[in-house]
Parts: C-alpha cells; structure tokens; sequence
C-alpha cells in the first residue's frame, strides 16, 4: 500500500487527492492516452513530462486515488494569458518538442493542461473536485482565474451541419448538450471561442472551446 499525502478527499467520490509526484509518471501517461482515444498521442503528456511537471508545480497539479489505486488527476501550469487575443494552440503554450513543461513560475493565469478519469470511475463528481482544488490553487496564489481549451466531443456528430463556434453558442445557450463542455459551464466557466486546430483530433477536426474562469476574490476586489 502506497502512503498517499492527501489534500482533499471528495465529499461525494470518496477520492483521495495528493499533488502529483515524478514517481506516478508511468500511471498519469496511462490515464492521459486511456482518457483521449481520438486524440494525437503526441499532443498529450508522456512520461518524462509528468516527471517535468511534478518538479515545476507539483502546487496546481492533482491526481485522485481510490485506495491504492490512480483513477483521475487534473494538471495545468501558469502562464500568461492575453484575453484579447485567445486564439491558441496547445503547442503555443506547452513546446510540442517536449522541451520544457511551459509553466510560467510568475504567470498571472492557471492553464488547466488536462483533466482525466479512468472510464469505471465517472459520473462520481470527480471533475467537479479537481475543479475545485483548482480553483483554490488560483484563490492561494492570487491568479487572476483558470484558461484552457476544453474538448468538445460532441462537435463530431453535428460538424457537417454547423460551425464550431455555433455548436459552442448552441451549447452555452443550452439548446445542444455536450458532455464536457456542459459540465464545465455547470461548474462556473465561460464558453469564449472555437480554438482551431487547437490539438489534433479527427474525430472534431482539431477544434476546442476557450474556456475562462474567473477568480471572484480578484474581481470583488478582496
């Protein structure tokens, strides 16, 4: 049995939630490519990049355990973010040749880079916890809020009859359902902007949304 240091356990999942260590790298490379079967393997997280990223802010980064076993984590770094200019790849912010994590140690912005649960253990509000662990990081730190570029699955059964921008505003204004796109709406963020080729993924020719959460003790002025 593996001693986990916990920050959180979810009230409803039961998870236990600890910052991510280099050693898991092996496991979180396993979930990454298990939880985005559409998308380019190259595009996400290997190995040695979680090791990477568990020694550059090992603070933002999560994985949630059931017992001795790692079934979800949700990871980002900071950066810097120009809302007047969103339109980005994921290329833009973490180098496609692997040569660093991207994070930014004084960056103003959280960049949510990926977020996964293992295919038995959804619809327990997992992501809804990592969200909230997220969201206190931009609480501590005084980040002004949480960017990234959300995958939109459901775009693929209706791209032959709408934009991807319109099947965003469909969504946000609740006329279509996406799985994950809905569910990060439900949990307080902005639906922006289609982000194109934003990383490879056929199944929705390479589109995301631009999603932006904003943290409340800034704009309150606390």
């Amino acid at each position: 049995m593996r001693e986990i240091e916990a920050v959180s356990v979810g009230e409803r999942s039961g998870l236990a939630y600890a910052r991510i260590l280099p050693e898991w790298a092996a496991e979180l490379e396993a979930l990454e490519l298990a939880s985005h079967p559409t998308a380019d393997p190259h595009d996400l997280y290997d190995a040695a990049e979680f090791v990477q990223l568990a020694h550059d802010f090992s603070e933002g980064c999560f994985a949630g355990f059931d017992g001795d076993e790692l079934v979800a984590m949700g990871v980002g770094i900071r950066c810097d973010f120009d809302l007047a200019n969103p339109i980005h790849t994921i290329a833009d912010l973490v180098p496609d040749d692997h040569s660093s994590s991207g994070h930014v140690p004084d960056g103003r912005w959280y960049y949510g880079t990926s977020i996964a649960t293992r295919l038995s253990h959804r619809r327990r509000g997992i992501g809804a916890e990592l969200y909230v662990l997220r969201k206190q990081v931009c609480i501590d730190l005084g980040l002004d809020g949480i960017v990234a570029g959300g995958v939109i699955p459901g775009f693929a059964n209706h791209k032959t009859e709408m934009t991807a921008d319109e099947y965003i505003a469909e969504v946000r204004d609740g006329r279509l359902y996406d799985r994950t796109l809905s569910f990060q709406l439900e949990n307080g963020f902005e639906a922006v902007c289609g982000l194109p080729n934003y990383i490879t993924d056929p199944a929705t020719d390479s589109w995301a949304a631009l999603i932006v959460w904003h943290n409340p003790d800034l704009q309150s002025g606390a």
